[in-house]
């Protein structure tokens, strides 16, 4: 049996993924765990496959020949990994960079520990601070409190709070209802026992929902996934969405209506898109009214044909 697998799902972002490759080498050198490196490309228009053929050999390339988005790259992975005697499954995304021995104090804490289904680290961003990665599951209002314009107008409204775990130290190894998914690792018996991610979600949520299937496997306990500080990977956060901002918008928010329908129906589900598109539709008169008043016109305009795709397509 083999220790783990890596896999990364790599869109236009192949200096980032050449940083994280090697940091995914150094972090596990000389720590006597067995491993293989996995690269799901999506279709990317960088010259990724050709530069990984040609600086990493060893490492197992996967040409999705199509954007699959976050889920339907690491399922043509993890499909494969569940049929293989491998422990554990390793998702990690590109513009990440483990520091030290991370990565492998998270696979000790998976052997360690044979009733936690996964673990993540704690993720800080390039200048060193913490990057908000633990989670509570969602209630009805923080669907509503969350990632919106309320959230903006009060940040330190309860149910935002509650959600993020702001209750609880950043420095304090806890257990928690789900990770973000930037670097996750994952018991291989428990994905074979839950399943794959969903697939309708294209990004965003996917991890939240396969999460707490992985928690409600046989073997899982009261706590079955863990965040450990000790364990830090630098995550730069973004750098495949923020090539399409307008699409970023759309799967967060499609994400969260699906979410939203699948945990409490559907007409919860058509009161909360209807609350998210009438913040955009007041994202959008804000923006035109700055651009009115020649505040920053070309970025006004920008923003305004973000908006106006978004309201479109949600």
């Amino acid at each position: 049996m083999s220790d783990l697998a890596i896999v990364i799902v790599s869109w236009n972002v192949r200096e980032f993924l050449c940083r994280c490759l090697r940091a995914v080498e150094a972090s596990l050198a000389g720590s006597g765990i067995t491993y293989e490196l996995i690269v799901v490309d999506n279709q990317s228009a960088d010259g990724t496959p050709a530069l990984l053929r040609a600086a990493f050999p060893h490492v197992r390339l996967i040409e999705a020949g199509a954007n699959l988005g976050f889920a339907g790259g690491n399922n043509l992975a993890l499909r494969q990994l569940v049929t293989r005697d491998v422990a554990f499954a390793l998702l990690l995304n590109p513009d990440t960079e483990p520091v030290g021995d991370a990565i492998p104090r998270l696979v000790r804490f998976l052997q360690r520990h044979p009733d936690v289904v996964a673990v993540g680290p704690q993720l800080r961003y390039a200048d060193g601070s913490v990057q908000s990665s633990r989670r509570r599951f969602p209630t009805r209002m923080t669907f509503f409190w969350e990632s919106t314009p309320l959230d903006r107008l009060w940040p330190a409204n309860p149910w935002a709070r509650r959600y993020r775990c702001a209750d609880t130290p950043d420095e304090q190894a806890q257990p928690v209802d789900w990770l973000v998914g930037a670097a996750l690792l994952v018991r291989s018996e428990a994905i074979r026992e839950a399943g794959v991610l969903d697939e309708r979600f294209f990004m965003y949520s996917e991890e939240l929902e396969w999460e707490q299937r992985l928690g409600r496997t046989r073997n899982a306990v009261a706590a079955p996934i863990w965040y450990l500080p000790e364990a830090i990977v630098i995550h730069h956060e973004g750098k495949s969405s923020d090539q399409v901002p307008a699409q970023r918008h759309i799967h967060f928010n499609r994400s969260k209506i699906l979410l939203a329908r699948m945990w409490y129906g559907w007409r919860f589900a058509a009161a909360l898109r209807a609350f998210l598109r009438l913040g955009f539709a007041g994202e959008l008169v804000i923006e035109a009214a700055k651009a009115l008043l020649g505040h920053r016109p070309d970025l006004r305009r920008q923003r305004m044909a973000v908006y106006w795709q978004v309201l479109r397509e949600l």
